[in-house]
Order: C-alpha cells, then structure tokens, then sequence
C-alpha cells in the first residue's frame, strides 16, 4: 500500500492503495466542490445535463463527478451566458465536481465539417452550419468562462487505424498546442471567470503506436500537469491494442496523479482499465444504451424491449437499490418503451447509471481489501458481455 498526494492549490490526488497483483488503484481526488473517490465513472452531461436525469437523481446514484463539453456548451448556449449565470454549477444546479472535455473528439467525429490547421481547428456548426475557429488560446478561454473543475487540453483526436506518420503527426501538434494551453491557463491564473481553481489535465495520443505513445507520455509530463488522460481509444482499434497503448502509457505516468482513460465505458473494459492503473472514466455507454432499451445487470445486458419480459413482474435486478428496481418491474418498463413514453427512458437511465456507480465502489472496495484480482475473476465469471439477456 502506497499514500502519496500531489498537491495545488485546492486540487490533490491522495494514492491510498494498489493492488497487490494487478495495477488497480484506489484514491482520493480532493476537488473545490468536494471528494471523488476512485476509481470513478464520469457520467456525460455533454450539454450541461445527464440525458433523462435531473441533478437529484446522479445525486441519489452518488455520482461524484460529471463530464460537460466544451463544444457543444460553447455553441449553445455559449460560455458567456453561462459565466453570466456564475458558471457551470451554478447554471445546472450541480453542486458536486465537473470535467469539461476541450472538443478535440467533436472536432475529430464531426471531420467533414472541419479543418485542422497549426494554428487550430475550424469547423462549421453542427446546428446551423456557422464558421468557428478553436485554437488551444480559445479553448482554455472557453473552460475558463465555463467554470468545470478539472479542465482538458485540445488535443488532435486521431482515427482507427490511421498511419505512423499521421499519428506522429498529429501527437507532435497535440504537445504544441498543449503548451500554448498551459501559456493561457497560466496567464489565467489557474482559475475559472468566477474565480475558483480549475486543474488543467494533458491528452497523451499515439494512436497504436507504443514507441509514440511511449514518446508522448514522456514529453507531456515533462508539463508537470495536475492529472493526465490517455486520449484516442475506443476508437475502432483492437481491444488489445486498446490496451497495449494503456500500459505503455500508465508505465510513464507520475504514481501521484490521477490517470483519466477517456470515452471507453463498457463494464468488462472499465474493469480492465482499472486492472491497468486507470482512475477515471467517461463514456455515453449506460445513458445511451438505456435509452435504446437495453440496460446494464449483473449478468451482462438486458434488452428489456423484448417480448420474454412482458408478464414479468420482478424487478430489473432484485439486488439493485436503485429507485428503478425498488419500485418498477421488467413488465412495467417494456410497457413504457414500447408505449413511447419518455418516463421508461428515465427509468432506464436512473438503473443503468446506478449500476455504473455501483460497480466502481466495489471494485474500490475489493483494491482497499487487497482483493481486486479475486473481485475481477468472481465479477467476470457471472458477467455475459458479448450476448444480451432476452
């Protein structure tokens, strides 16, 4: 067991623990709005709300921290009226920690309506097709005005696969305008419009290449960041890929500050993420799922459109203590989906978000005991995650 903490300002990551047998870690991340535990899944409020959910339900989840994007806040309704309105918390009502993402993946999916040059990316609105430019300057203004606690630097999200040179390419760009991100963070004084702390984190990319990865990791820590993001996964690469550039990256990262594996999000690959030394998560998979009639149980997914569920009357999951499963059956949330009713979809979501949750508190849990291989192996054994439960 390890206790090592990174300290500045009101930000510090305390290393409690690591697996005896795998990398799993468990910590503290000490924010301006409170602690996050971690490991820890980061629910997306991409445009300042978890689709289907108001504020109280993560609250009853426990959820610590929630992910919005600069991109799509930036264009609506724009980081000027949300510094208006005090910033981030203040405008959504959620008084726990925020991550705001810089919009390098935006730029990256949304490829035929943009253009990559040194100096940054423009791109055309996906709303009404209007011409905007972001370099890193503007991004870190953005964030800046936004309010989040923890912000990302703009990066150049690379495709899968895409070749050596382009990926070499790409990352090189990625540590330019990193260190133009950190000139404007601080000259900003390493704190939001409305004056709290914000901790900027790097992007390490490298596409599937450990000698770039490897090269990159170095060359960002070299920044002495507050935490550092394992960028440009789960992007169509090999899983093993996926997890060849994990290790090779982690193996670089400081031991004393949080590491942030960014967009993959199914059960069976957070839980590897955290055997490789990962702290922090993000990804649509429990929301949008949910919302398309399959949610997340012990046992694997449930597509609970299907017509095996419709005189079933028991819960969900009879173990699960979200509000869902204590007050609504299988039968009963078929019935709303099919029915169109948009109450099925919340329903849905509370489950699945609270199953997320749920999963990182033990596999917490299992790293503080020591027993997080033990944990894994009883977990994946009963876990299905290649088939639905029909």
């Amino acid at each position: 067991m390890t206790e090592e903490t990174a300290s500045g300002g009101e930000f510090r990551f305390h290393l409690q623990a690591h697996d005896p047998i795998t990398g799993a870690r468990a910590g503290v991340l000490h924010t301006p709005q409170g602690e996050v535990p971690t490991p820890v899944f980061m629910p997306v409020g991409t445009q300042g709300t978890v689709k289907a959910l108001c504020q109280q339900d993560l609250r009853n989840a426990d959820a610590r921290i929630i992910l919005g994007n600069t991109y799509h806040l930036y264009l609506r309704p724009g980081e000027r009226l949300i510094a208006e309105a005090g910033g981030l918390h203040r405008f959504t009502g959620w008084d726990r920690t925020i991550l705001t993402d810089s919009g390098g993946f935006q730029v990256h999916s949304l490829a035929a309506l943009s253009k990559i040059t040194e100096e940054g990316v423009v791109f055309r609105s996906h709303i009404d097709g209007s011409s905007h430019l972001f370099t890193p300057e503007k991004v870190i203004e953005i964030e800046h005005a936004l309010g989040a606690d923890i912000i990302m630097a703009f990066d150049e999200c690379t495709a899968s696969p895409c070749s050596f040179d382009y990926a070499k390419q790409a990352g090189d760009r990625t540590l330019r305008w990193l260190k133009r991100c950190v000139d404007r963070y601080d000259r900003l004084g390493h704190q939001s419009a409305n004056g709290s702390p914000q901790a900027l984190f790097g992007i390490v990319q490298g596409s599937a290449y450990p000698e770039l990865r490897a090269a990159f990791a170095d060359a960002t820590v070299r920044f002495d960041l507050p935490g550092y993001a394992v960028g440009g996964t789960g992007l169509g690469e090999r899983k093993a890929d996926t997890w060849t550039a994990v290790e090779t990256v982690t193996s670089r990262l400081p031991e004393d500050r949080p590491r942030y594996l960014m967009g993959i999000g199914l059960p069976e690959d957070l839980i590897d993420g955290v055997a490789r030394g990962i702290d922090m998560f993000d990804c649509v998979v429990p929301t949008r799922n949910a919302r398309n009639g399959t949610v997340f149980t012990r046992h694997g997914r449930m597509n609970f459109k299907s017509a095996v569920w419709a005189r079933d009357f028991s819960p969900i999951d009879p173990d699960c203590r979200c509000y869902t499963c204590q007050h609504y059956s299988r039968a009963y949330l078929r019935h709303l989906y099919h029915a169109g009713e948009i109450t099925g979809l919340r329903l849905a979501t509370i489950h699945s978000v609270h199953f997320f949750m749920d999963l990182m508190r033990e596999m917490r849990s299992a790293i503080l005991a020591g027993r997080f291989n033990e944990w894994r192996t009883g977990f994946l054994s009963s876990y299905r995650s290649t088939s639905t439960i029909n």
